[in-house]
């Protein structure tokens, strides 16, 4: 197993909740941060996911082209032919923080497309899509991951909602650092009443506990995770009282959803949740937040300057090889983009083993 097939991909999503521990959700930018991430999954034999953002797929185009779904195809296409070679581990493709002005050019028409894959018989080229609503009112945020979440069904796609505010930068969309940070155990109740719990088709929920985008000195984000368990009981509880009418079940590609969302109900877990943000965080938060059920981690900032500072490692020492200084002719082993590109991706790859070893992946991969 390579690219995850969606059945393969629930089973992993199931598997991480159950087991108390999240995949690394690796953002992408090059084939050269694909081949990173894959050899560090494999390194790790930890499944995961990995990822374009907004800004990501227009620059896997071209940065004269910047097409998002021609980068985020072309991103799917080199991803399913190299991850071939790593038949120990499964990959789940995904695209991230869609907001509502690049929904029109960017993630209905790869839904469209992945839908007509499935018509003909073919396995969607991505296994989820994000929806960012953060920015909307949550009625309005819900509408759309409705109409979103229906159409994901037919693409035999994962939804990923968010619900609050991430606070930081990332991609030009930003937010500022105060109490929007932090959702509360009503805003679960209401998306569990509108869109159920995977009965009525497969979704993640990112709900913020003080997440922030970037990096930042310590003691400026503060996280809560506690406040994920606060959520998943308040949900759960009145599930099981009854007191919360989940929308009707919908017929779904190769999973049981009932069980499944009885088992989890029971568990506590009610949601998939993501944690975004999470560059900086101390362990304890991390294995707070997981044991609260989060089952997926982006991770962006942290791999940038893994691959960036192993680059810049590799032109300090060699810097008379790399440039051509007074006059000299340099030296072309050194400055072949193959000499510290593979330093690059070696260095971003070894983070991507420590953070499957942070979240509890590594050496789980399924067989």
């Amino acid at each position: 197993m390579t690219i995850a097939t969606p059945e393969r991909y629930a089973q992993m999503l199931d598997a991480a909740r159950q087991g108390g521990y999240a995949y690394p959700a690796i953002n992408v930018t090059s084939s050269q941060t694909l081949n990173a991430a894959l050899q560090g999954f494999a390194e790790a034999e930890s499944d995961g996911i990995i990822q374009v953002s907004v800004g990501g797929a227009a620059y896997w185009s071209g940065q004269s082209v910047k097409n998002r779904v021609a980068g985020s195809l072309a991103f799917a296409a080199f991803a399913h032919e190299v991850a071939a070679h790593y038949p120990g581990i499964s990959i789940a493709l995904h695209t991230d923080h869609c907001a509502q002005q690049y929904l029109d050019e960017w993630v209905r028409p790869l839904l469209a497309h992945e839908r007509d894959q499935v018509q003909h018989g073919q396995e969607p080229s991505f296994q989820s899509h994000m929806w960012d609503g953060s920015t909307l009112p949550l009625d309005q945020n819900l509408d759309i991951a409705e109409e979103l979440l229906d159409l994901s069904v037919a693409a035999h796609t994962v939804l990923e909602i968010e619900v609050g505010a991430v606070g930081g930068e990332e991609d030009g969309h930003s937010a500022q650092i105060d109490e929007k940070l932090y959702s509360t155990p009503a805003d679960g109740l209401k998306v569990a009443g509108r869109l159920g719990l995977g009965e009525r088709g497969p979704y993640m929920a990112a709900f913020t506990f003080g997440n922030v985008h970037g990096a930042y000195k310590p003691g400026v984000v503060q996280l809560r995770p506690e406040l994920l368990g606060e959520i998943q009981r308040t949900v759960a509880q009145a599930v099981r009282g009854g007191g919360l009418s989940l929308p009707p079940a919908a017929r779904q590609f190769g999973q049981s959803t009932l069980d499944w969302v009885d088992r989890n109900v029971g568990a506590n877990k009610p949601f998939a949740l993501v944690f975004h943000g999470g560059s900086g965080s101390a362990p304890q938060e991390l294995a707070q937040a997981v044991s609260h059920g989060v089952v997926k981690m982006n991770i962006d900032t942290d791999t940038q300057y893994a691959f960036t500072r192993a680059a810049a490692g590799h032109m300090f020492t060699h810097y008379d090889e790399v440039l051509k200084v007074d006059g000299g002719v340099g030296e072309k082993r050194y400055y072949d983009p193959r000499s510290w590109g593979a330093e690059a991706e070696d260095g971003m790859a070894r983070r991507v083993v420590q953070a499957c070893q942070q979240l509890g992946s590594a050496g789980k991969a399924l067989r």
